[in-house]
């Protein structure tokens, strides 16, 4: 990776923000982000600027990026607007590692953040219509409902309430699990409690309320076999991660010696498979790509932080990313192999289902709960002796899974 490194992070608290603005998040997480790395807003080469809905909800449907850099002093500099779904942060910050690789500048800046929270519920919850192909929305319906066929949902799983579509697929996604491995939904409510209870020790969390599993199970049914605490919420935040070449990381002293080298970062989007090829499954390429460039197995990580906008999604994707065998995810997390303390622990923060899941901001929120515990500067929730961190972010959907995942690997120095 030719010696890239996370020289600062900054990120807001993530949550229902009604009295701040898009524009106020994105200067405090910045601000913290060149702060904690001991840069200005000068010596930042390029900027990468994540979001989803700042075009439908804030307006700003053209150049928020330079919009918002400009409004922090960031100028004169190429400055990207970047969309990809979930995986937007995600794939701000592999821009930056590109043109830190390129040559282009020495200092680079990821910058991730959403307004979500709006009066026009309707309206919110459109934000998520065009995550996937808008020319075949009942084609799309129909392939991913399919997934949940043969494991019926009990009598009072399903919430009358208006939920996003998306929702639907998520629990169709988990029937699908639980009829091909036998995985439970008392094993998904232990990954839910999980990240609720390590949510209690982050601060910037949207939930900081410890549940049992018992509490996860009664908690409102959205569609079996998922119920509310085990979703992400609605969420306003911002996240930023300044990035450096090694001669970039000799300017920025304040860095010295807390800089987190980065060791791969990988962007992957999806290849036509069927369900009988888990192997192809997109954060398992994504996931086998990240080790290879980064001269690290599965075995050798300490820590992750994995999309879980619902709780299927950390079994999902623990299996994806090799930390356990396909089918396995399930036991380890009632197990507990996945706790602070445990085997392999994934999300300490929280996960997206407490953390929150501010869509442009959730790939670098991760990244900076990773480089936190890699500094070992993550009190109560730290993972002891953390040297190696893997992150995984997906975003949208297109045929039976997402439609682009970014997979990142840190490590101490």
């Amino acid at each position: 990776m030719n010696d890239i490194y996370v020289a600062g992070v900054g990120m807001t608290p993530f949550g229902r923000l009604p009295e701040r603005s898009v524009y106020d998040m994105v200067g405090e997480a910045v601000t913290l982000a060149l702060k904690d790395a001991g840069a200005e807003a000068a010596d930042i080469g390029s900027a990468f600027y994540a979001t989803l809905t700042n075009g439908l909800f804030q307006g700003q449907t053209a150049i928020p990026g330079p919009i918002a850099m400009r409004r922090l002093g960031i100028e004169g500099i190429p400055v990207f607007s970047v969309e990809n779904a979930c995986a937007s942060g995600s794939s701000a910050f592999n821009l930056a590692v590109q043109a830190l690789r390129a040559g282009t500048c020495d200092v680079a800046l990821a910058v991730g953040a959403e307004k979500m929270n709006i009066a026009d519920k309707d309206r919110m919850f459109a934000a998520f219509d065009g995550g996937w192909d808008v020319s075949t929305v009942d084609e799309n319906k129909k392939t991913l409902l399919a997934l949940g066929e043969g494991v019926e949902p009990p009598p009072g799983t399903v919430s009358d309430r208006p939920y996003s579509v998306f929702m639907d697929v998520y629990a169709a996604i988990a029937r699908n699990h639980m009829k091909r491995y036998g995985t439970t939904q008392h094993q998904i409510a232990a990954v839910a409690a999980k990240n609720h209870q390590h949510s209690v020790h982050n601060p910037l969390a949207q939930f900081q309320q410890a549940m049992t599993i018992e509490q996860v199970l009664a908690s409102p049914p959205i569609t079996y076999p998922l119920t509310t605490t085990m979703c992400s919420p609605i969420s306003d935040g911002a996240a930023a991660a300044v990035l450096c070449t090694a001669a970039g990381l000799t300017r920025l002293q304040g860095a010295a010696g807390r800089a987190v080298r980065v060791l791969a970062s990988v962007i992957q989007t999806g290849t036509t498979r069927s369900l009988d090829e888990p192997q192809k499954i997109i954060a398992h390429l994504a996931a086998m790509k990240a080790y290879e460039q980064a001269g690290v197995a599965p075995r050798d990580v300490d820590v992750a932080e994995v999309h879980d906008a619902s709780a299927i999604g950390e079994i999902l994707n623990a299996e994806s990313l090799m930390l356990v065998p396909f089918g396995e995810g399930g036991p380890a997390a009632e197990r507990g192999d996945f706790t602070v303390g445990g085997r392999i622990p994934i999300n300490p923060s929280g996960g997206l289902e407490s953390k929150g899941h501010p869509i442009g901001a959730t790939g670098l929120g991760q990244i900076h709960e990773l480089v936190t515990q890699l500094r070992c500067e993550a009190a109560q929730r730290q993972v002891q002796g953390a040297r190696i961190a893997i992150q995984e972010n997906g975003g949208g959907l297109y045929g039976i899974e997402e439609a682009v995942v970014g997979v990142n690997i840190l490590a101490r120095q």
